[in-house]
């Protein structure tokens, strides 16, 4: 008897949930990294929005009353450029930050998976948009101001909707090694990013906005054609094989849930806020974190092309390894061996010092996005999941917006302040950096004391007080329901 080809064992050793949980999470990380590859060419073209005119060579045919600006796209051909970017980042991180604490209630009261398809189908319009002011020689600050605010609105959709979907297949014991690796994908569209957009930053800028806009909107597509959202959509699947009495207990059950929660759904936030202890501290310790991360994903190309003297091209490219050490940080390799012994210690110092420049931005990308992962994804999703909102799975939504929105007033401060710094000199901007990063390192030991600076919000949980409040919100739920 001829035995089964070894792939195709392999293929039906796995149940079907298992394979659901597969391809749930290769989908949301192809998703998430179109999200960041779509943000990151603005800090790429920067340096080619500005540069030193007099080194460049100009046609024969062009008439240049200004040699040190002739090149420069108006209006960032201007002395106080470095603020206009500022207040171009600025205008994307505000929305982003204003609508993430939003974002979070429509996606409990969404289809996660119409919500996702739209946010990431609108994101590459108004991407595409951005670039087409190239083509369409638009020299106003306004219209890309305005093009930014409405794309930072639209991509607080991704955060919450994709967090959600990962918490609702996969369980706590597997959630912090599966998010750990999930969680590159943030570097991952870094790095595509800063590829895409640095093939076409010398020639035609317009088309490092257009073709990763194309790339994510192509993405939304996608998601609404393919994504299962939680593993109750998969009985829709198959239910016509199963049996009816299955069904109708089925519809039964989620009906009285859906009852149930009702008025839960209404006072998550609260809950959120005020019983879960780790919340308030992480949403804080995340603000700093954000400020250093997105200081560094917006300015980096900027400073390197500055300083360096590289080509807005060579910058692009350099900057991505500060993005290959946030990924082998997912790992928690660098600061497993800073940890073991003085050996590996003194051969990891010295590989650095080897590479120079290159392995400082390796180590500082591991060091600075390596805090900001683990609360983004493995602390919110259990934060979101926590006991004390009574297994509601929409909460995880909300609990993720709330510490991401509060992250991104930091990511929304930390480039404005660089912008507003800059012309100091850049020193003074990584003097403002490590103060955040203190910052950040003190809200976590002044909420944990005696626990050093072990990541410890999520056990900081009041139980007396969510006893007492549970109690009052059975007893008065009737009064509740009618004054909602």
């Amino acid at each position: 008897m001829r035995s089964l080809a070894p792939g195709i064992k392999l293929i039906t050793s796995f149940s079907r949930d298992s394979w659901y949980r597969f391809f749930i999470l290769i989908l949301t990380f192809v998703f998430y990294t179109t999200y960041h590859l779509s943000r990151k060419p603005i800090s790429i073209i920067k340096s080619q929005l500005h540069r030193n005119c007099s080194n460049v060579i100009h046609p024969a045919d062009l008439n240049i009353t200004d040699n040190d600006t002739w090149c420069d796209w108006a209006p960032f051909d201007q002395n106080n450029y470095q603020n206009l970017f500022g207040v171009l980042d600025n205008c994307f991180l505000v929305a982003y930050a204003i609508g993430m604490f939003f974002s979070g209630m429509f996606g409990e009261r969404l289809p996660l998976r119409y919500y996702l398809s739209s946010g990431m189908i609108l994101s590459g319009l108004f991407t595409v948009l951005f670039g087409l002011g190239f083509y369409w020689q638009i020299h106003s600050l306004w219209y890309y101001c305005l093009v930014q605010a409405l794309n930072g609105l639209v991509q607080t959709t991704g955060w919450p909707a994709v967090v959600a979907c990962v918490g609702n297949w996969f369980g706590k014991g597997k959630r912090g090694f599966i998010m750990g690796i999930w969680n590159s994908h943030t570097s991952v569209g870094n790095i595509l990013g800063s590829l895409i957009a640095g093939v076409y930053v010398s020639s035609a800028w317009g088309l490092s906005f257009i073709v990763p806009g194309i790339i994510i909107a192509s993405a939304g597509v996608i998601c609404f054609l393919f994504l299962v959202e939680s593993k109750s959509h998969t009985l829709d699947i198959y239910g016509e094989f199963a049996c009816l009495c299955t069904q109708a207990v089925y519809r039964i059950r989620n009906r009285r849930e859906t009852e149930t929660n009702k008025y839960h759904n209404v006072t998550i936030a609260k809950r959120a806020m005020f019983m879960l202890q780790g919340v308030v501290e992480f949403s804080l310790c995340l603000l700093f974190a954000k400020l250093v991360s997105y200081t560094f994903l917006y300015w980096l190309p900027l400073y390197i092309a500055n300083v360096a003297h590289f080509d807005p091209k060579k910058a692009g490219d350099l900057s991505t390894l500060f993005d290959v050490g946030g990924i082998v940080d997912v790992q928690n390799r660098p600061s497993h061996l800073l940890t073991t012994n003085k050996q590996n210690n003194m051969s990891l110092l010295c590989l650095y010092l080897l590479l120079g420049p290159a392995g400082m931005l390796l180590w500082c990308g591991a060091l600075v996005n390596g805090p900001y992962a683990l609360i983004t994804t493995a602390v919110s999703a259990d934060l979101g999941t926590h006991e004390c909102l009574r297994g509601n799975s929409r909460a995880l939504s909300t609990v993720t917006a709330i510490i991401d929105g509060t992250g991104s007033i930091g990511a929304a401060v930390g480039p404005l302040l660089a912008g507003l710094i800059s012309p100091t000199g850049w020193n003074n901007v990584f003097y403002m950096l490590i103060s955040a990063d203190v910052l950040a390192c003190l809200v976590r030991l002044q909420s944990c004391p005696g626990h050093g600076v072990i990541l410890c919000g999520a056990s900081c949980y009041n139980t007396s007080r969510y006893e007492t409040l549970k109690n009052n919100s059975l007893n008065s739920k009737n009064v509740q329901h009618i004054k909602l």
